[in-house]
């Protein structure tokens, strides 16, 4: 006899909210979305639940009567993610767990239930994980999908329907519980059925011919006489490929030759999708029980075997077999699309080619990682932000370099202070100081002034010196501020070649 339980997140979204913005917690606050020029509810916390405002209300309204009251813009598509990540996460239960739009999950859950001492520590445990992570759940247990949403969103909170016992447990609901349409809820609200007892026991044809197809196949749903059906979902299969030996492997070449076969099995897997992996971890299960791993990165996806074995080549000396391994494991937690012509690491032609990126990678993998680093012009004004790492190294920039005034080729991460000598305040200096050396000014130029980017952060415009001592070093020195009466700070921020 198959079972399904059904799972309502009555406050989902706000409770997802909070968990992202611990802040919010037990405050009365709503999500809102515009519709036809106004702020529409469409999701409501616990304590604003409390207060009576409900999904579906004007958000003027509720404010006016209730001032305190918290906002959040509902952020499109939200809800179907969080289902889907919980419905994933419900695999664990079952491996029949769907989405229930626009609040629940629905679990088949036939022969799943006694590994966990039975439905009622089932549902338990369950309530139990879903409240540890700040969600609050209707659940019930059924025959059907119909009754199990029915009896989890009308009836007594974790209610578990024996089998057979369907039609019982919805005499006393109300008719909502059987998903029908407005029109026809109020239908039967107008001939004064308020509960589904009663209608649920009239002939099928006289209710078709009343209120249309409809509430005879509700009806049949949920007591099981017409099959309802849910669509699982299909979680991504991790990129990961699994050898297991005969016998225990304690042997260098052993290892190669695992790592080697497996290479070519993820590789193969990645080459049919169109993808390259960007990490990748080698995992060896030792014998007694200890498991060590190699990992290593490339600067673009690759599925090229020689090359990633290259990668891990010069650390399988590091693993320590002991007695032997007896499983490996390959994963790629990471991969991206590979296209035909990749893109270039730097704009020169004769660095546009994969060998480039394939050494970089090799230098990376033995000296370690952040060894090699290329830098792009970001869209900003203020020098600290005018330049960003890419990543990947093969990142194209989205705009260019800036030419039309100098820039140093070293620029410091924060401004050093030093010490500085000028004839008038608004003058570059004569000389200045710097970590206790004196350097005398032979050239200045100058000066740029650079303001804050007010939408940023606060704080002193600078005005940038060029300037070259008597040996023919050029820094790039600024002001910090104006000049009202007191000295004002000085700074070295970078060198020029």
């Amino acid at each position: 006899m198959p079972r399904y339980a059904s799972i309502a997140f009555p406050f989902l979204l706000t409770e997802y909210a909070a968990r992202k913005q611990p802040e919010l917690c037990g405050k009365a606050f709503v999500m809102a979305s515009r519709q036809r020029g106004r702020m529409v509810i469409d999701a409501v916390s616990m304590q604003a639940a409390k207060k009576g405002i409900a999904n579906g209300m004007v958000l003027a309204d509720c404010k006016a009567v209730f001032p305190e009251l918290g906002m959040m813009e509902t952020e499109p598509g939200r809800t179907e993610k969080i289902l889907q990540a919980l419905a994933e996460w419900s695999i664990m239960y079952t491996p029949y767990a769907a989405v229930d739009l626009p609040d629940g999950l629905l679990l088949d859950i036939s022969g799943c239930a006694h590994l966990w001492g039975g439905e009622e520590a089932y549902l338990e445990h369950i309530t139990a994980k879903l409240n540890s992570y700040g969600y609050t759940i209707q659940a019930a247990i059924a025959d059907t999908i119909a009754s199990a949403w029915a009896v989890a969103r009308f009836a007594e909170p974790m209610t578990i329907v024996k089998q057979g016992k369907q039609r019982d447990a919805l005499q006393s609901l109300p008719p909502a519980a059987l998903r029908l349409e407005a029109t026809i809820l109020a239908r039967l609200k107008k001939l004064g059925m308020r509960q589904i007892g009663n209608f649920i026991n009239m002939p099928s044809s006289a209710l078709r011919r009343r209120f249309g197809k409809e509430l005879p196949k509700r009806i049949a749903q949920a007591l099981g006489t017409d099959i309802e059906w849910i669509v699982p979902v299909q979680p991504v299969e991790p990129y990961q490929e699994r050898l297991s030996g005969m016998e225990p492997i304690a042997s260098a070449i052993g290892i190669t030759i695992a790592l080697q076969q497996l290479l070519e099995m993820i590789c193969a897997r990645l080459q049919t999708e169109g993808l390259g992996l960007r990490n990748a971890v080698f995992r060896c299960y030792r014998v007694d029980g200890i498991v060590q791993q190699l990992d290593i990165g490339t600067g673009h996806p690759s599925r090229n075997t020689t090359h990633l074995f290259k990668l891990f080549e010069h650390k399988i000396a590091t693993l320590e077999p002991a007695l032997g391994f007896e499983v490996f494991v390959l994963e790629a937690p990471k991969v991206e699309p590979v296209t035909d012509e990749q893109a270039a690491i730097w704009n020169a032609a004769t660095q546009n080619d994969k060998k480039v990126a394939e050494l970089l990678d090799r230098v990376t993998a033995k000296i370690g990682p952040g060894a090699v680093s290329r830098y792009l012009p970001a869209e900003h004004h203020w020098p600290e932000r005018s330049i960003k790492q890419a990543v990947p190294l093969w990142e194209k920039p989205v705009t260019e370099w800036r030419t039309d005034l100098p820039r140093p080729i070293h620029l410091l991460p924060v401004p050093e202070t030093i010490e500085v000598s000028a004839v008038l305040p608004d003058y570059p200096p004569m000389l200045f100081r710097h970590k206790g050396t004196r350097y005398s000014v032979a050239k200045a130029d100058g000066p740029e002034r650079i303001e804050q980017e007010w939408w940023l952060s606060d704080g002193l415009y600078r005005d940038y010196y060029v300037v070259e001592d008597d040996k023919g070093a050029r820094y790039w020195l600024f002001r910090s501020g104006p000049y009202d009466g007191d000295y004002p700070k000085w700074f070295l921020h970078g060198f020029f070649a």
